[in-house]
């Protein structure tokens, strides 16, 4: 390997769920603030190509990059922390990797040769861990391998960590492996067991861990430690703590008190470049444990049982509130649950309106008689993709009188498709991959509410959709105030809807959502906030 950069390979033991993704995230952070250049990547071990397909109540959201690839939503953790963007390379999975080994066979590129699970399998996931270091961009590349050491569809990622280990020599690899301490309470103990049994598994396929992180929920003592050094075969001051913490952005400040950083550039050899202290992320912190004021927003979506279905959302919330001292109390309520009986009784303490993305007719209605009551009432309204597609049918329906009025995808045969397919999307069949991905161009109109937010008249945004407002409506509907204050330099699709004669009334057919990270969060958001603290103060002088 001809390239300097270092890899740091993340697994897991016990449990799932211990938080790979934020210790990923976090030690990229801290790395990143002594001066390195920092990336990180998912390895997912499920046969899907990509979670484009899944539901979202089985992984939670599918996260969207600039280059339009359809990733775990781990990235989001690894770009709103780090504030660089990811790409097709950093979110990898055994479909994929199968995938690639397959079509090289049909090509004939293995001469023949029988194709195996060792080297073919392993060579193609180690060319993809060091993809990212080729070209010496980045000065460390963190790999958070998903699932649990000793899964069966995991055992391919281990064995390619490994030999990873003699393909890249002393001191440019370095295994993590984050564990989980449970306690006891009947008998009052820390247990080190289910840790011991993890790191023999690893060790059984040939890897030792450098690092252990383990989570608890209370401090471990010194002698569990040093148990666990012992037994582990690690350095004493290689088991890290890491305490259940309040909040995910609280773990970067837990990790440098734990020094996670200092052993990682000690192990790996690393020249510190800067030792900034993370002041930014300080008072990012002080402004969202501190807030002076508070609103209460409403989530409105089909899969709010798992609120990761929403997680850039809820995140994008915590940024843009904490710009502006603000705590938002957001209430997930589901859709389906909304009908012309209850809608009243269900929004009405409600300080603003978010209306979620989502595919499908389930909780439509629901969603369409929630936008009547933000537009009816002057309640600051946010509708994203689906939501703003709902807004448009909602005023087709209901201010225009274009009876029925709807989206294709919801009734094919409607009278009025106000939202329809796009021409090119008709001919598809597959529905993996096939949508309008990625970042697109959006020019806004001056004087509008999104020109005031982005402060701008161009800008970028990632979407993640099939469905279009559909612009033969566009001068009947504007005619009657929703204005398309945002459209698609090339095409002239219609991006942005605003009501005029509302207090902030804004639908976006882009996920704004993708792109908000600690240190930027994203401006519709802070400005529907704002207005949501308008709104409130408004109910309580009436």
């Amino acid at each position: 390997m001809a390239s300097s950069t270092k890899y740091i390979f993340i697994t897991g033991g016990v449990t799932s769920s211990l938080g790979k993704g934020i210790i990923a995230a976090s030690l990229g952070k801290l790395l990143q603030s002594r001066g390195f250049s920092v990336t990180i990547q998912k390895f997912d071990p499920y046969l899907n190509i990509d979670p484009g397909t899944l539901n979202p109540y089985e992984h939670g959201e599918c996260y969207v990059t600039d280059d339009g690839a359809e990733t775990d939503l781990d990235l989001g953790h690894y770009e709103r922390f780090l504030n660089v963007s990811t790409s097709q390379s950093n979110n990898i999975t055994t479909g994929r990797i199968y995938n690639n080994v397959i079509t090289k066979e049909r090509k004939g590129e293995y001469l023949g040769k029988t194709v195996q699970v060792i080297p073919h399998i392993t060579d193609e996931i180690k060319n993809n861990f060091y993809k990212l270091g080729e070209d010496g961009k980045f000065d460390v590349v963190i790999t958070e391998i998903g699932g649990c050491v000793g899964d069966i569809e995991s055992l391919p990622f281990i064995e390619a960590v490994r030999q990873a280990r003699w393909d890249l020599g002393p001191n440019n690899f370095l295994v993590i492996h984050l564990t989980l301490i449970p306690y006891l309470r009947a008998a009052k103990e820390l247990k080190t067991k289910p840790t011991q049994h993890s790191v023999k598994q690893l060790l059984e396929a040939g890897i030792q861990p450098d690092i252990l992180v383990c989570r608890t929920e209370h401090h471990l003592p010194t002698e569990v430690k040093k148990k666990l050094a012992l037994f582990c075969n690690v350095q004493l001051n290689s088991v890290i703590e890491a305490m259940d913490a309040e909040s995910i952005y609280d773990v970067p400040l837990l990790m440098k008190k734990e020094k996670l950083d200092e052993r990682v550039i000690s192990k790996l050899k690393l020249s510190s470049k800067t030792n900034t202290e993370l002041e930014n992320w300080k008072d990012f912190l002080g402004r969202l444990k501190n807030p002076t004021q508070e609103v209460t927003i409403g989530l409105i979506g089909k899969y709010v049982s798992l609120p990761d279905s929403y997680k850039s959302i809820i995140e994008s919330f915590t940024h843009a509130g904490a710009a502006i001292e603000c705590k938002v109390d957001l209430k997930l309520i589901s859709s389906e649950e909304i009908n012309s009986d209850n809608y009243e009784s269900k929004l009405s303490e409600l300080d603003g309106i978010l209306v979620a993305p989502g595919f499908g007719e389930r909780g439509f209605e629901g969603k369409i008689q929630t936008v009547k009551y933000a537009r009816e009432n002057g309640i600051p309204f946010f509708g994203i993709c689906l939501g703003m597609q709902v807004a448009v049918i909602e005023f087709s329906r209901n201010v225009l009188g274009l009876e029925n009025a709807n989206s294709t995808e919801i009734n094919p045969d409607t009278a009025h498709p106000v939202i329809a397919l796009m021409e090119e999307q008709k001919k598809i069949q597959q529905l993996g991959g096939t949508m309008r991905l990625g970042s697109y161009a959006c020019d806004l109109k001056k004087g509008s509410k999104a020109y005031l937010a982005y402060g701008k008249s161009k800008i970028q945004e990632r979407h993640r959709h099939r469905y279009e407002f559909n612009n033969q409506y566009l001068e009947q509907i504007e005619s009657k105030g929703l204005i398309a204050s945002g459209k698609n330099p090339e095409t002239g699709l219609v991006e942005i809807v605003e009501l005029k004669n509302h207090p902030w009334f804004v639908g976006v057919q882009f996920h704004p959502e993708y792109k908000s990270t600690v240190l930027n969060p994203q401006p519709l958001f802070v400005k529907f906030i704002q207005a949501a603290v308008e709104n409130q103060k408004n109910k309580i002088t009436d």
